[in-house]
């Protein structure tokens, strides 16, 4: 599906293979000042996304030979899938934040790494049957995204200068530690990717950035970035999935009272009993879960009990080997 936003801005929605996503992922196709087009972020690397991608283009009248620039909004493959193939039929520089940089060039998913997050998965409590299908399902990963070789920093606080408006980029680091968002505040208009969406609430994912550890405490940062958008004036939400829509303070409200429902959840879990490892809590808060979303349910658990622990409501510790927490 291709719409024209206005501002000489074209949105096309581009499939992807899993529902969990929220619904095909929208590249945003931006009228440069000098000609041609920028593209904010840009889908995945599958067939159908390369066919949805063309006819959109095609249907505004464009080849991908008239992209100038590409921004990439997070290294998630469904948001950067495509564009090495479009960075090599445009030859347009890719612009990332830093901190999603390894994702995007593949070096997040060597052996190395995904060793680190299987030894980090296995102290959450996770089995190892378990682990081996996280690894097969982060390789399978490859064929839906090319990794790129050449990308550039895209810099919080810089201001990108389109024909008809000019967007700050905001860093809102949760759903991954780079993730950045465009803010048109002339018009009031935020390009939105994964950051803030109608009817799903984004994934605060696990990352560990290459450490044994994530020093990126995604639920926490998470949080702290909605409140910041939550000020923001903004009139209309372009987002990552499905329609733009406006309203954005009463959904980032009903999502931190979603999260504090879980969050409560958790420690009267805890308070039945103590110490439980994430793994431990992860079937309880989705009982229906299925073996190939363990990575994103204990995700979600690990979240949330790094918010408490940041309130100080919960402890953690470190009993053979596992990371376990319990009510204070």
């Amino acid at each position: 599906m291709t719409s024209t936003l206005g501002l000489g801005v074209t949105r096309i929605a581009v499939p992807v293979p899993f529902p969990e996503a929220g619904g095909p992922a929208n590249v945003y196709v931006i009228e440069e000042e000098g000609g041609g087009v920028a593209m904010f972020d840009a889908g995945i690397g599958t067939r159908e996304g390369k066919e949805a991608l063309e006819h959109g283009f095609a249907k505004a009248g464009l080849s991908f030979g008239d992209v100038r620039r590409i921004f990439v909004s997070h290294g998630h493959l469904d948001h950067y899938g495509y564009a090495r193939a479009a960075q090599e039929a445009s030859g347009a520089p890719v612009f990332v934040h830093v901190r999603d940089h390894d994702k995007v060039t593949g070096r997040d998913r060597t052996p190395k790494r995904l060793d680190l997050y299987a030894a980090y998965l296995s102290k959450l409590g996770a089995r190892p049957s378990l682990l081996e299908h996280v690894r097969v399902h982060f390789q399978d990963f490859r064929r839906m995204a090319r990794p790129l070789e050449q990308v550039e920093a895209l810099e919080p606080g810089r201001v990108l200068k389109f024909k008809h408006f000019s967007a700050e980029v905001l860093h809102l680091p949760g759903h991954t530690p780079g993730l950045v968002c465009l803010w048109d505040r002339e018009n009031q208009v935020l390009f939105s990717d994964d950051h803030l969406l109608e009817r799903v609430s984004p994934n605060p994912l696990l990352d560990l950035e290459g450490h044994d550890e994530p020093v990126h405490k995604a639920l926490v940062e998470y949080i702290r970035s909605a409140r910041r958008v939550r000020e923001l004036p903004v009139q209309l939400v372009a987002p990552g999935h499905a329609d733009p829509f406006s309203g954005h303070v009463e959904i980032i409200d009903r999502l931190l009272f979603f999260y504090e429902k879980r969050q409560s959840r958790l420690l009267e879990l805890l308070r039945q009993r103590s110490p439980q490892s994430p793994a431990d809590l992860a079937p309880q808060i989705f009982p229906n879960a299925r073996e190939h979303h363990l990575y994103l349910t204990l995700s979600e658990v690990m979240g949330n009990l790094e918010v408490l622990e940041a309130q100080r409501r919960v402890a953690r510790s470190e009993r053979a080997g596992r990371i376990v927490f319990e009510a204070v």
